[in-house]
């Protein structure tokens, strides 16, 4: 919530970068694709290993193409469909990565199974948090709430992971908890919210034959 309307501030400031790469013969869809390697890279071998700082560093550099990208394919007018779907998929992949990673730090060498579970949960709510919204919005509701979605998942982890990379005890934990309790508790806002709208059609085939779904537009990013 907190990231998504910070958004507008953060594209304003990446614009001047956008339109320069705009001009040049850089593909949207390849900034997207280094990306996510990038993250993948930067979490699988550093989080993997405890490096925190490091990884977190690595991991923020490369997620700023999260921006770059939708920002190229605007300057260009070539948004799509496509580098939408490309766009979501990468960011599942990232998030995948990064509380996977954490997993098998916390299931490993930082020998901890509590915040192996607790990244488990971030990791598995998370990805019930994009789907709900996936799958409403085919249904023609509409999604756009939540305590904790990607952008604030991101920026406590990361920020967390920095921090305590640098000695800042218990951070991390306290962050895989919080995110825990976060992420669940986005789940049930996104159902509650959905339940609601079907309601408010009027419940049953009559409800549904009443007011047919709309189509949610093409390139609705999943977040």
């Amino acid at each position: 919530m907190l990231a998504s309307k910070a958004r507008p501030q953060i594209q304003h400031v990446l614009d001047p970068l956008g339109e320069r790469l705009a001009r040049s013969r850089v593909s949207p869809d390849a900034v997207t694709i280094v990306g996510t390697i990038g993250v993948v890279g930067g979490a699988l071998g550093f989080f993997t290993r405890g490096v925190f700082f490091a990884g977190a560093v690595v991991i923020t550099l490369f997620a700023v193409s999260d921006l770059i990208d939708g920002l190229i394919a605007r300057a260009r007018g070539i948004s799509s469909p496509w580098g939408a779907f490309l766009d979501s998929t990468s960011d599942r992949v990232g998030d995948g990565a990064i509380f996977g990673s954490l997993i098998i730090w916390y299931a490993g060498d930082g020998d901890s199974l509590p915040l192996c579970v607790a990244a488990l949960i971030c990791l598995t709510a998370g990805s019930i948090i994009s789907y709900v919204k996936a799958r409403a919005e085919g249904l023609g509701f509409h999604c756009d709430v939540g305590f904790a979605e990607r952008g604030e998942r991101l920026l406590v982890v990361l920020v967390a992971a920095g921090l305590y990379g640098l000695g800042v005890p218990y951070l991390l934990p306290a962050a895989l908890w919080f995110l825990a309790a976060a992420t669940v508790l986005t789940v049930a806002q996104r159902i509650v919210h959905v339940h609601r709208q079907y309601l408010g059609r009027g419940q049953g085939a009559a409800g549904r034959a009443a007011r047919p779904p709309v189509e949610p537009p093409a390139a609705t990013r999943v977040h």
